[in-house]
């Protein structure tokens, strides 16, 4: 088996990677697809995190522009999350791999409450540990989220995954001539108010020394190659 560059990962997703055609709600073949990718780094020996969004079932920006609360907007949010988690769990269970989820928000006959301890013996006897609700607390989003697990943890690395190869300057569909960054400071991140990850996420992995990785997720095994030590994405970090 091919060594890996990393022994323990977090991998936060939004909740659009389980939806069907129309981007919204859970396709279960999505589900089984992002479960596949999830097992074949799995497979390299590296344990493995989870934080997934809830994009796909609520967007709490609808809501508030119609006068909802802002916490009562973010509340419901967190609970789409957890519905992601059991549904990514399913399947993570059907292809063979053992998978505990745990919530912000207390849910017992569902999901095991947030033990950080738990969570880190969870990963050392081979399970994949999905973390829903959020940070539990309205105002932050699954990226801060997936940047505290990740340091609660211990994670090597914060993996970012969306639809896009990289980060650019500016969208690289409508602008041709947008620049790539194979690697950028977190400094310089913060400053070119690049909108790919939650700003609060980027300035707690600055704080703690965690590199970010944002890859195309559905980019034939981006994250396995990652994990390999290929040059995948765009690494955010501080300065050599």
């Amino acid at each position: 088996m091919a060594s890996s560059k990393y022994k323990r990962v977090l991998l936060k997703m939004g909740g659009e990677a389980l939806a069907g055609p129309n981007g919204f709600g859970i396709d279960p073949l999505r589900a089984a697809e992002v479960a596949q990718i999830v097992k074949d780094v799995y497979d390299l020996g590296i344990q493995v995190a989870l934080v997934i969004g809830g994009g796909n079932l609520w967007r709490g920006a609808a809501g508030i522009g119609l006068g909802m609360e802002r916490a009562t907007a973010d509340h419901m949010g967190m609970i789409a999350t957890v519905m992601n988690a059991l549904a990514l769990q399913d399947a993570l269970e059907r292809a063979g791999i053992a998978t505990r989820v745990q919530t912000a928000i207390e849910m017992r006959s569902i999901a095991e409450p947030y033990i950080r301890l738990r969570a880190t013996r969870h990963l050392e006897k081979g399970r994949v540990v999905i973390f829903g609700g959020g940070t539990g607390n309205p105002y932050f989003t699954t990226d801060s989220a997936g940047a505290l697990r990740a340091m609660e943890i211990g994670a090597d690395v914060l993996v970012k995954a969306t639809k896009v190869d990289a980060i650019y300057d500016k969208d690289p569909i409508e602008n041709p001539d947008a620049k790539r960054y194979d690697r950028i400071s977190y400094i310089e991140f913060l400053n070119s108010r690049l909108r790919v990850m939650d700003s609060t996420a980027v300035s707690l992995c600055m704080d703690n020394d965690l590199p970010i990785v944002v890859l195309n997720f559905w980019q034939e095994d981006s994250v396995k190659k990652l994990m390999l030590g290929e040059s995948i994405g765009t690494t955010i970090c501080n300065p050599e």
